[in-house]
């Protein structure tokens, strides 16, 4: 008894065989809402519909699972679906009441979550509602932020520090002539930590700072990386439009409205670690004691920032665990066919891409290792007609 008591006080990591089956098997439903998503994402379909159908998705599968559990597994949507357009940077999940709709030619950035017992998968995906390949700076800036994340993805590795990823992803986007946005940050995972304290910037700036930190084996993180056509320095236009918040579990302060109170004793039963959108809270309530609790820190918020109108946003965001044996990208949905303007003729760009991300077999393996497919893990720079993995 005892020592079971201690293995629940002791982190749990990808170690533990169950922690990576938790993490893999979120991902495998969040890589299924996503799809669920994308099928509903055409011209004149509302997009609140559209996010509620995405959480209602991972509910029901999360949902069935771990029903005859001996203890209770939290499980369900570990980020609100969001679709956001063009110019907006993120975070876009509307109000029921929202008459926003999708029209022909729209730059769909889809962003979702899914966690179970608090092991979490996120994903995010960029898809230009048109038939045919995408062309000009549209293929561009989905390029930039797809190359810079298969980058990433290479770089984020034991032993490597994290300020490094952030020059190589800049290197990246200067080479498609896109700008990186400001304050968007990938985070190392935990149970029941979306952002967990190491991290990386995209870009890094004057305001935004974090700490030097160094990857490790068994970690877990969201690589996140959001590319536009504009100058990467988006602006919040309206409150009103942000519906996503999440708990911050280290304040304290005593509310002094009654709503306020109801609504946070709401949040702390229904959503204690994740985020959530005001959409799943008793409406009228949420809307009196909101205001109160993002004041005074109870609530995070996440806000609807924009880049200037006529800007062209992408996002491409995937879960890799950092397994013994190499990264294991976890989430991920494949891109339409591209034809960018520019193309990759970095030679140091190019080096990293050539990175593998499954470590080589030793001993005279690595031949049948790459005829098994190893050589997939190898990425190629997003060119004219590339159609490569998000």
């Amino acid at each position: 008894m005892s020592s079971d008591d201690e293995r629940d006080e002791k982190e749990l990591d990808l170690t533990s065989p169950e922690v990576v089956t938790k993490h893999k098997s979120a991902a495998e439903i969040v890589n299924k809402a996503l799809q669920v998503v994308l099928a509903e994402c055409k011209p004149g379909a509302k997009i609140v519909d559209i996010c509620e159908k995405g959480d209602a998705f991972i509910k029901e599968q999360t949902g069935n699972m771990y029903k005859n559990a001996k203890k209770k597994i939290d499980r369900g949507v570990a980020f609100p679906t969001c679709v956001s357009v063009n110019n907006v940077v993120g975070h876009f999940s509307p109000l029921a009441g929202d008459e926003s709709v999708l029209e022909e030619g729209d730059m769909v950035k889809i962003d979702m979550g899914c966690h179970i017992d608090g092991f979490i998968a996120l994903v995010g995906h960029t898809h230009v509602l048109q038939e045919g390949p995408v062309t000009g700076r549209k293929a561009d800036v989905i390029a930039a932020a797809n190359t810079a994340a298969e980058v990433a993805l290479r770089l984020v590795r034991p032993g490597k520090k994290n300020h490094a990823v952030t020059e190589a992803i800049q290197k990246v986007s200067e080479a498609y002539d896109c700008k990186i946005v400001e304050g968007v940050i990938s985070h190392q995972m935990k149970q029941n930590v979306i952002d967990g304290s190491k991290s990386f910037l995209s870009v890094s700036t004057p305001e935004t700072r974090v700490d030097d930190a160094e990857f490790e084996e068994n970690e877990v993180y969201a690589i996140d990386i959001v590319a536009s056509t504009g100058d990467g320095k988006p602006k919040l236009l309206d409150e009103k439009q942000t519906t996503i918040y999440r708990k911050d579990e280290s304040i304290h302060y005593q509310l002094k409205m009654k709503a306020s109170r109801s609504l946070i004793s709401e949040v702390k039963e229904n959503f204690p670690h994740m985020p959530f959108t005001s959409r799943s809270l008793e409406e009228k309530r949420a809307r009196l004691g909101l205001v109160e609790c993002v004041n005074h820190g109870h609530l995070q918020p996440y806000p609807v920032l924009y880049e200037k109108p006529g800007d062209f946003v992408a996002q491409i965001k995937f879960t890799v665990l950092l397994m013994p044996n190499g990264s294991d990208k976890i989430t991920s949905h494949t891109l339409q066919e591209l034809q960018p303007t520019k193309t990759i003729d970095d030679p140091e760009i190019k080096g990293w891409l050539a990175l593998g991300i499954k470590k080589k077999k030793g001993g005279g393996k690595k031949k049948k290792a790459k005829n098994a497919g190893e050589a997939s893990t190898e990425a190629e720079p997003m060119e004219a007609s590339s159609n490569a993995e998000a």
